[in-house]
């Protein structure tokens, strides 16, 4: 049977009455589930269980015998995280309450319907975010008082530093995107709204503050019907360019995909960081994408924890986490995988499609070690000293780091 019709057929059956029990005492079913037993240990596993998930992490119900010790789980996916739906759009969120291994990063999965608004606000935290389809309006404004306003496609990123306000409107299409924040126990629902301040002030301040009678105020919407809402698909751009006291030095926005990217023979990378992406103060990032077979190869990040979100394909990562702690894990879209600090690992495409997914850091520059390299630049006797290498592996040794390696 092909793996997809397999798994139909098995979903089926668990939600049948009586389904996944039924799996515990039927040995024929049983056996033409994945088994923890590769290489002849382990055995079998008669259920009951949960086959679909089994079969989407084949490196967890059978690791390689690399992998040894403890490290905490390291994939999350926002198929996972609970919807919140409102006229406007639909979001969901992975932070540090989700994903517990995530303290330094959070992200946020939204989409708009066209015309939808996420409402006028800020935060205490800086925002950076990856278009993932479609195309919105971006605004806000400096402590200065200089403005910015832009549309971002497909591929475009933009980072609102913390307490800067703005605002996202989804154009003709909407449009979908992942935010990402530099701080993992951030909440979205704890952002400041204007909404709700101008509910939580009293009409005669309110009155004061602007210059105009209070029987102006006092009749702003619930903030509950304005966090996402609908409004008309704006005009074209230049019609939303305000006049006042200039625009932000630094854009706001950035156009990924028109950068050249570092590419090899089995895939490609394209960074953004505060030396390209000069208002990116708080999150450094990559696109990597890696052909089937390839590898992002042996490498590790100096300066901080590596938060990813997978766009598309299929990849497994392992991850070395010194003390003989190794793990590895299975990635799809829509999945996030996390490596802590300095801790060695890879992505490998094990799947038919291009492996498309984003790295993100918090720091203002993206930083890595290959192992390759380091090897290559270290006096060759000193290296085969430690592994006991033969001459093949030493003269292949390259000095030039290569991020995605082929096959």
């Amino acid at each position: 049977m092909a793996p997809m019709s397999r798994r139909r057929n098995l979903a089926a059956r668990a939600g049948a009455p009586g389904g996944l029990a039924a799996l515990s005492v039927a040995p024929a079913a049983a056996a033409a589930l994945p088994q923890p037993d590769a290489g002849g240990k382990g055995g079998t596993d008669p259920g009951p269980r949960d086959p679909i998930r089994d079969a989407e992490n084949p490196d967890i119900l059978n690791p390689p015998a690399t992998d040894h010790g403890t490290l905490p789980n390291l994939r999350f996916s926002f198929a996972d995280a609970h919807m919140r739906r409102t006229d406007g759009g639909w979001t969901r969120q992975v932070t540090e309450r989700e994903f517990g291994v995530s303290k330094s990063i959070a992200g946020v999965n939204m989409r708009l319907v066209p015309g939808g608004v996420r409402e006028m606000h800020w935060h205490k935290e800086g925002e950076w975010s990856y278009m993932l389809a479609g195309s919105a309006r971006i605004t806000a404004v400096d402590q200065n008082g200089r403005n910015f306003v832009d549309d971002v496609g497909v591929g475009d990123l933009w980072y609102f530093p913390s307490g800067v306000p703005h605002s996202i409107q989804g154009l003709h299409e909407g449009c979908e995107f992942l935010l990402v924040f530099d701080d993992g126990s951030f909440n979205e629902d704890s952002t400041f709204l204007i909404s709700d301040w101008f509910k939580h002030v009293p009409p005669e301040v309110l009155a004061k503050n602007f210059g105009v009678p209070a029987s102006n105020f006092g009749h702003t919407p619930d903030p509950e019907q304005r966090y996402m809402f609908p409004l008309p698909v704006p005009g074209p751009l230049a019609s939303d360019r305000v006049a006042g006291n200039g625009t932000v030095p630094d854009s706001f926005s950035f156009r990924l995909l028109a950068q050249a990217p570092v590419r090899t023979k089995s895939g490609t990378v394209r960074i953004a960081d505060s030396s390209n992406f000069k208002a990116a103060k708080t999150i450094a990032s990559a696109l990597v994408e890696i052909e089937p077979g390839g590898l992002r190869e042996l490498h590790w990040h100096p300066n901080a924890d590596e938060w990813q979100y997978y766009i598309s394909g299929q990849a497994r990562m392992g991850v070395f986490g010194a003390s003989g702690d190794a793990r590895t894990f299975d990635y799809r879209a829509g999945d996030v995988g996390f490596v802590p600090f300095a801790m060695g690992h890879y992505i490998e495409n094990t799947g038919t499609e291009t492996v498309r997914y984003l790295e993100m850091f918090r720091s203002a520059h993206y930083a890595d070690l290959s192992l390759n390299q380091w090897m290559a630049l270290t006096p060759p006797e000193l290296v085969q000293g430690h592994l006991q290498l033969d001459d093949q592996v030493m003269q292949a040794l390259q000095k030039t780091r290569h991020q995605v390696v082929p096959a």
